[in-house]
């Protein structure tokens, strides 16, 4: 039992191995990158714009702060208090706009990125592309199944601009690693994955002004927001499609508004089932009455992710500007069969009670290593034992590995590379990343409000025109 707890340098060793090439698949240092097709000109930075600057809105103005790529040269917000954030946050004077036409009429404008309420992502994302800028918007992409067909014609139509998706998780150190260690096989196969996001809160905002409610509390109405599933859930199911390398065929689910009667019209609680190619699952839930996370020993609330394979299983969560992103991996055990079980009153006969039981100790959880943490040939005797050293502090708790950036300012900053180099350089969140993600999030609330099984393809033809057959010619 002790040998199965312990965590050996061959343990270390073997998790360490998928995570040599999972830095290649992230971005690096600004330093190094070909700009061939440039903004401007290759030394200048990227003149972006903020339309929607609430809450995620600043939260990414304070983001870019960490790089020089960009400078903000205006912001937009329909409300006043919002405007005034985003301007004491940028701090650097840049113009400020209550209509965002105005905002995408400036030449000088490279890039734009749209956080404001969901049910405005499209509208605004299709008028900044044929204002000829380039577009961050956030998680979801869009709203309506229409919007699905119209942004795809439309992109596709405009190769050269980039559009780039919110969805920082794929531009994770550690998310890379797991997805590194899938591929090499280190899990066996995956077939499940499980995913939550709870939190003990009604999650409403003070209103200063009933008028305001909507405006403030907008991700509680049906007319603005896909609720928990595109507010929370939309991150996490594309977590499940970069593991699983596949998009679902089918979603089932019920949610309802079972606990906070305050007139909110989208779901206070959901579960979710996504089957995936190969009878592959996601298992989602999303809850408002507790925020227990039971991953990662307990350490954390709220959200959390685990992908359970044939050989082993990953328990993995995004950091925040408070804690950092951690992962833990999980051998499976071998399973032993239950002894035989030899009945008192028949002594001369043996047969197994009930059915046939397996047990195995659980292995002890091994952190998820860095590329920083890899060993590699060009390691100095010192710098190899200063990573075992690191490794061992690891499996105590004594430390844990952190990413080097926050994943938040990696995404930013390689948009704004992307936007530098838009002919060589895609970004790895793109128009049919979020896309499939903004799928999944309305045909998960169909299923939920219908009662039903969606089935993946239903998107074809949902938010299209009916076919309409030519008349019949007269004989």
């Amino acid at each position: 039992m002790a040998q199965e707890q312990d965590v050996s340098r061959r343990d270390f060793v073997k998790a360490a191995g998928a995570v040599t090439t999972a830095a290649a698949a992230l971005p690096g240092k600004v330093e190094g990158f070909p700009f061939i097709n440039s903004v401007r000109a290759a030394n200048e930075v990227v003149n972006y714009a903020m339309i929607g600057t609430g809450s995620r809105g600043t939260y990414l103005l304070k983001h870019f702060k960490t790089t020089d790529l960009g400078r903000c040269v205006a912001l937009c917000d329909n409300w006043d208090v919002n405007l005034k954030k985003g301007l004491d946050t940028v701090g650097t004077n840049p113009a400020a706009y209550k209509d965002y036409r105005e905002l995408l009429a400036r030449k000088d404008v490279d890039a734009v990125m749209v956080t404001t309420p969901l049910y405005m992502h499209f509208p605004i994302t299709k008028d900044v592309l044929l204002a000829g800028k380039h577009c961050f918007c956030e998680k979801s992409l869009v709203f309506k199944p229409e919007e699905v067909h119209e942004l795809r014609a439309l992109k596709e139509s405009l190769p050269k601009q980039v559009l780039q998706t919110g969805l920082q998780r794929r531009y994770s150190q550690f998310y890379a690693t797991a997805k590194q260690m899938i591929d090499q096989g280190v899990l066996g196969e995956v077939t499940h994955i499980r995913a939550q996001w709870h939190r003990n809160s009604n999650q409403r905002r003070p209103v200063p002004d009933p008028s305001l409610e909507k405006k403030i509390n907008w991700r509680m109405y049906r007319e603005f927001s896909g609720g928990n599933t595109a507010e929370l859930a939309s991150h996490q199911i594309d977590v499940a499609d970069l593991m699983f390398g596949a998009t679902p065929e089918f979603v089932i689910g019920v949610g309802g508004i079972d606990f906070y009667k305050d007139g909110r019209t989208c779901y206070d609680n959901i579960q979710l089932i996504f089957q995936y190619p190969k009878g592959r699952k996601l298992l989602y839930s999303s809850i408002s009455t507790n925020s227990h996370l039971d991953l990662l020993q307990a350490k954390r609330v709220e959200f959390g992710e685990v992908i359970m394979g044939t050989a082993g299983t990953i328990e993995i969560t995004i950091g925040d500007d408070n804690h950092p992103a951690t992962a833990l991996w999980y051998r499976e055990p071998k399973p032993i069969s239950a002894p035989t079980v030899t009945e008192a009153a028949k002594k001369k006969e043996e047969f197994k009670a009930g059915a046939t039981m397996t047990t195995a100790a659980a292995s002890a959880g091994v952190p998820l290593l860095l590329p920083r943490d890899a060993m590699n040939n060009q390691d100095s005797f010192l710098s190899r034992e200063a990573k075992f050293a690191r490794r061992w502090l690891y499996s105590k708790g004594i430390m844990v590995p952190e990413e080097d950036r926050n994943p938040v300012d990696v995404e930013l900053e390689d948009f704004l590379l992307c936007v530098k180099d838009p002919t060589s350089r895609k970004p790895k969140a793109d128009l049919e990343i979020g896309l499939n993600d903004s799928t999944a999030v309305i045909l998960a609330n169909l299923a939920m409000d219908e009662n039903r099984r969606v089935y993946f393809n239903e998107i074809e033809k949902l938010g299209r025109a009916p076919e309409t057959k030519p008349p019949a010619k007269k004989a």
